[in-house]
């Protein structure tokens, strides 16, 4: 089967904002303005094809990232609409790890929020050009020149105005194209479809015409063929404008900025326009790059091309119920087709792929063969998980990965009967494989089984899927803060694993020495761990482990084993059992029995060490600290004020927006259970607040000891 749709002509885009901006209901209207669906889908009503969940229907918010595609002008794209919620952080993380391009959402009233922050430093992360979209331009309040400004102050990004509204809140009626110098007025009677292409109002033309010169002048200082041309006076047509302002798109000097209402059907075909003339096509991107397999400082590129080698990144996994798990993947070279034998170097496997799906939501389609800049489903690969590369044997390369944050809340979950426990097991392997922010285990204490998650809603719409998709019934326990460990001081220790039976006896013997590591220089560590193989750095508990063994005291071969030894004892702390993060740790002296010695015994012997050390590098309690922003009318500010500071909160800032305040504050995860009812009902339901983590910070020793307390009480208890 030949391609379709030349290189040149693909868009792999996302759809990224802060919670209610508008981003189901844009993509809703590109769907149907596209062909591809012939009825719009609401959000409010349940009926949005992209919310294909149960729980995203029931809520009216995007839990899982969807993928579509469509097409416009000929040109075909691929979309992903992502979730805004701060919860489902992955999802959004995933999705621009393997787009070209987004557009960025952003509401006329709020502006720029906490959440669209976060979206766009990943999105600066990944080195993802941008258009930003000012929607609910029909809203009262709706200002547009605010958010612009907001781009600047908070985004630090550099806005190029190429729309301007044409009225505001209910005398919105289209848009000023300052590119063409042209009016567009939307015809209400035809949802949309249809538009009228006009000369721009009298009242308008004195504000577009300056809009337009700043547009160029902006253009100029980023681009030297308009600047050429600006110098000397000369003219400029639409074509160049257009082409500068895709050069400086593609290269992130610059973020068009268009308007429009989604709901009320205004704006969607100039976005979908600026898609297609300004967003990269995969060949405008820049190769991906990987590592080979057998040497990981050996990097390899590989350019989006048919006749290339297989490169894909699996960068979703969903259990279907009907066709099991399927893998969803970013093509990024060669051609992938069904019954095809593809290969995972992260796990040294060959898997078949059994079927190759085209996905619309929930729908499937299936297709006989995948090319360069596809987006797919695939079913077929077992083995494979988020973040994995598939290629061809022949040329193994291994893409990046992707980092996610680390859970910062659990609640004990245990099957209500014995029918539900086997269940319950099936369930959770599922949905850990599908979400890598959800993370499963057993406290060693109490033998319960924790389940962890990014915040209260992420865990209660987990435990909603086991109940309607998996048929578990399960008792879940009041939410746990996960916190954690580290220490203060230098200290050394000695460990020592010595038995004696019939036959070979057991030594270790290992002299350690650890401080605290709280903000890790990575290119040192890099040069550290590339000058000698036994030096190790463990990103996710920050434990950097020096070899400093002079004259073979401790044999090579022990060395790799006692550090496993140190990494397994960071994973339960000596103060309350949690896991322990930011310690440096040196190996300086041993000895070993020329009989006798052997990996598990050094590996022993590194834990016990380990633990001893700690024992005197005053350990410490961390809790996790959230970024918390309330919106709340002026009259309720007082007592807001007082009770964020009755729970452990620092107020950062306020900020006066029309008759609300913004207050921006830092308050403790452990005192922000059940805030949303606390806030509804001292504001008579008027005040809003969004929260996402920020840092972990020594809890104060009240705390702490309230903790350590409860934790050995539980202990005891059993």
């Amino acid at each position: 089967m030949p391609r379709q749709v030349p290189l040149e002509k693909t868009r792999n885009i996302g759809i990224m904002a802060h919670i209610d901006a508008g981003k189901t209901t844009t993509t809703e209207r590109v769907l149907y303005y596209t062909g591809r669906t012939h009825k719009m889908g609401e959000v409010h009503d349940g009926t949005a094809v992209m919310d294909f969940m149960v729980q995203e229907q029931e809520r009216g918010i995007t839990i899982t990232s969807a993928a579509t595609t469509c097409f416009w002008n000929d040109t075909r794209i691929n979309i992903i609409d992502t979730p805004g919620h701060v919860d489902f952080t992955a999802e959004v993380e995933r999705s621009l790890r393997v787009l070209d391009g987004a557009i960025a959402i952003l509401g006329s009233v709020e502006g720029v929020e906490p959440q669209t922050e976060a979206v766009w430093r990943q999105a600066d992360k990944y080195r993802v050009p941008r258009i930003v979209f000012v929607n609910k331009m029909d809203r009262v309040g709706a200002d547009f020149d605010t958010c612009v400004s907001q781009m600047r102050s908070k985004l630090h990004a550099n806005p190029l105005t190429l729309q301007l509204p044409l009225g505001k809140e209910d005398n919105f009626e289209g848009i000023i194209d300052l590119v063409r110098m042209r009016a567009i007025i939307w015809r209400e009677e035809t949802l949309g479809a249809a538009f009228d292409d006009v000369e721009i109002p009298e009242a308008y033309r004195e504000a577009a015409r300056h809009a337009h010169d700043q547009m160029v002048e902006a253009l100029g200082e980023v681009d030297d063929q308009i600047m050429e041309k600006y110098v000397h006076s000369e003219p400029l047509s639409e074509e160049e404008i257009r082409a500068a302002v895709r050069r400086a798109t593609i290269a992130m000097k610059a973020f068009p900025v268009l308007c429009g209402a989604a709901f009320k059907n205004k704006g969607v075909q100039p976005l979908l326009d600026a898609v297609v003339d300004y967003l990269p096509s995969p060949v405008d991107v820049p190769p991906v790059e990987g590592v080979s397999p057998d040497d990981e400082d050996k990097t390899l590129t590989r350019r989006a091309a048919d006749d290339q080698p297989l490169a894909a990144l699996v960068f979703k996994i969903m259990t279907d119920p009907f066709v099991g798990q399927l893998a969803f993947l970013r093509i990024y070279s060669g051609t992938l087709s069904q019954g095809q034998t593809v290969y995972s170097p992260r796990r040294d496997r060959r898997e078949r792929v059994s079927r190759l799906l085209l996905m619309h939501a929930n729908k499937r389609e299936e297709i006989a063969e995948a090319f360069a800049g596809d987006i797919n489903a695939a079913v077929g690969l077992k083995s494979v998980s988020t973040g994995d590369t598939i290629c061809d044997e022949k040329a193994a390369i291994i893409l990046e990965s992707m980092d996610f944050p680390a859970p910062v809340i659990s609640v004990a979950i245990e099957p209500k009967t014995k029918a539900d426990q086997d269940k319950l097991g099936s369930a959770l392997s599922k949905l850990t494989q599908e979400d890598p922010t959800f993370k499963v285990h057993t406290d060693p204490d109490t033998g319960q089984t924790l389940i962890s998650g990014m915040g209260e809603l992420h865990l209660e719409i987990l435990v909603d899927r086991m109940v309607r998709e998996f048929n578990v019934a399960a008792n879940v326990g009041r939410p746990q803060v996960a916190y954690r460990e580290t220490i203060l001081g230098s200290a050394e220790g000695e460990g020592k694993h010595i038995r004696q039976t019939g036959g070979h006896g057991q030594y270790g013997h290992v002299f350690l020495r650890i401080e605290p590591l709280p903000h890790p220089d990575l290119n040192a560590i890099a040069e550290l761990t590339r000058k000698k193989s036994t030096n190790k750095f463990d990103p996710e508990l920050n434990l950097l482990f020096r070899d400093e063994i002079v004259s073979g005291v401790v044999p090579r071969e022990f060395i790799i084993p006692t550090y496993e030894g140190v990494r397994e004892a960071m994973e339960t702390g000596v103060l309350a059992g949690y896991e322990m993060t930011g310690i440096s740790v040196t190996l300086f002296d041993g000895s070993f029995h020329e009989v006798d010695s052997s990996e598990i015994a050094f590996k022993i012997a590194g834990s016990l060490g380990f633990k001893e050390a700690v024992r005197r590098a005053r350990p410490v309690l961390l809790e996790p600290v959230m970024k918390v922003e309330v919106v709340v009318p002026e009259e309720y500010m007082g007592d807001v004020l007082g009770d964020l500071s009755s729970r452990r909160g620092r107020i950062e800032g306020m900020e006066k927006r029309g008759s609300t305040q913004i207050l921006r504050a830092i308050v403790p995860l452990a005192e922000m259970f059940g805030y949303a009812t606390e806030l509804r009902s001292r504001t008579q339901g008027r005040a809003s607040y969004t929260m996402h983590f920020l840092r972990y910070e020594q809890a104060p020793p009240a705390i702490a000891e309230e903790v350590v307390a409860r934790v050995q009480g539980r202990t005891v208890g059993r």
